[in-house]
């Protein structure tokens, strides 16, 4: 009862201290950018694997259960055990973090990426294919354009997670703004940078979620509706 008493009585140790984000720009700035650089690398490299799986499982779409299977079993791993794992084969370091955070990011991007694919009319695919268009022809001029939509959600949603994900990237030692959200419970509890590490988390995938939602606007402009003359 005395420890809670005097901790709430204690005025040096507040959640919020503009003098510690000012003796501490440089460490809060550094990490912040270490966080965004990890997000969209590890997004980045989502992309690169999730769109051709979603892409084989359009196609052959005996493949779509076992694709949507392996990614599922991913995503349910713990990230601790998954850390674990691959720590020992990968090192300690930004490499691993990106591999764990990008696994996890497969599997929203694979499932939203071939919805919109599958949602595209079949009458569209017959009229591409009656003026010619090929395989690759409709997959690229035709059908993705029109999985857009399904393809950027599947990307906000991946993107919000996955700069949540990256403060558990501190057990290797590179979680950008979890270190300061974990330096702050080893120092004494320190709620000023707890909570500015915490805060600038949420921020940074607001903003990230906000600028992925006007790119999809400005790359899907038959989706907007139309003012009433």
């Amino acid at each position: 009862m005395s420890f809670r008493l005097s901790y709430r009585a204690d005025p040096g140790n507040p959640w919020f201290s503009w003098q510690y984000v000012r003796d501490n720009s440089d460490t809060i700035l550094a990490a912040l950018r270490d966080h965004t650089s990890l997000t969209a690398r590890a997004v980045l490299v989502a992309v690169l694997v999730a769109l051709p799986l979603a892409v084989a499982a359009y196609w052959f779409r005996p493949l779509a259960g076992p694709i949507l299977a392996v990614t599922g079993i991913l995503y349910t791993v713990p990230s601790l055990a998954l850390f674990a794992f691959l720590a020992p084969y990968l090192g300690i370091g930004a490499v691993t973090v990106l591999s764990v955070v990008a696994l996890y990011a497969l599997l929203v991007i694979v499932r939203n990426a071939l919805a919109g694919l599958t949602q595209v009319p079949p009458e569209v695919r017959e009229a591409a294919e009656g003026m010619g268009y090929g395989r690759w022809g409709r997959l690229f001029r035709i059908e993705l354009p029109l999985a857009l939509p399904g393809i950027l959600t599947g990307l906000r949603l991946a993107t919000v997670s996955t700069v949540a994900l990256v403060t558990v990237g501190v057990v290797v030692g590179r979680g950008g703004l979890g270190q300061l959200i974990f330096g702050g419970f080893q120092n004494n509890f320190y709620k000023a940078q707890i909570m500015t590490g915490t805060l600038l988390c949420v921020l940074l995938a607001l903003v990230l979620d906000l600028l992925l939602a006007g790119v999809g606007r400005l790359l899907t402009p038959w989706l907007r509706r139309r003012s009433p003359t």
